[in-house]
Formats: structure tokens, sequence, C-alpha cells
């Protein structure tokens, strides 16, 4: 018989809602103080066990801009990229509001994969999520 081993990237608990307000609350603020100015809107949305962050930028589109190749005008192209968010993470709630753990959004493979947090833990804070995959503002 195989040995039981924890996977901490499986399972969850149910977000309540009090924790879902609390969550986004805490998020919306870390970015705001660390990182105003790098993105345009935060979004922070919730499924089941799940917390999703995203990231909203002001898009660089150079000049020329050669309206053929993308079949639309620079400024509908630009208006476009306003709306595509930059995933961050997803973090995984276990019941303890303090002991989130975190999935990388790796846009090699299109998917979430688990990773650590800066603490060298599989467990942090929602800030501490948000500061671990706040590489795709720098």
């Amino acid at each position: 018989m195989a040995p039981w081993v924890y996977d901490p990237h499986s399972g969850g608990v149910k977000i309540p809602e009090r924790i879902k307000v609390s969550t986004k609350q805490r998020i919306v603020a870390y970015a705001e103080k660390h990182y105003a100015g790098k993105y345009t809107r935060i979004d922070v949305r919730f499924r089941n066990y799940f917390c999703y962050i995203d990231a909203y930028t002001e898009p660089f589109v150079p000049e020329p801009f050669d309206e053929k190749l993308f079949g639309c005008t620079r400024e509908e192209r630009i208006e476009h990229l306003r709306n595509v968010p930059f995933h961050l993470c997803r973090l995984r709630y276990k019941g303890d509001e303090e002991k989130w753990v975190m999935a990388f959004y790796t846009y090699s493979n299109e998917k979430y994969q688990p990773s650590v947090f800066n603490n060298g833990t599989f467990y942090g804070t929602p800030e501490e999520a948000f500061e671990t995959s706040a590489v795709y503002l720098q």
C-alpha cells in the first residue's frame, strides 16, 4: 500500500462570504499601497474554494501601427488590450484566512501551477500572494 502524502494543492474549503469581502479588501489595499501606477485595475473573484487575482494595465501599442496585420485601428487595438487581464495567481482556501495556498499563472502553458510563497512555504496571506505574483506588473 502506498504511503499517505499531504498535498496542500488539493482540496479546500468553500470560502465564506465574509472572508471573500475581507480578502478582496486586503488585496486591493495592498496593491494600492505598493503597486499604484503599475495597473489600471485589480480584479479579485471567487469560485468555490478558489480566489483569482488579475490585473489590468495600460497597453503599449507602438507607432507605426499596421492596421492590416491586426485587422483594426490602433485605437481599437488599445481598447481591446485594456480589457485583457494579466492572470497573477490563484489562491486556495483551506479554512484559515492567514494561510492560503497559491498557484502561479504560467503563460508558457496557460495554466495555474502550484507554487511556493516568497516566504519559502506553501502557505501565505493574500498580500504575500499578490507580492509573489506581481512580477507581471514590473
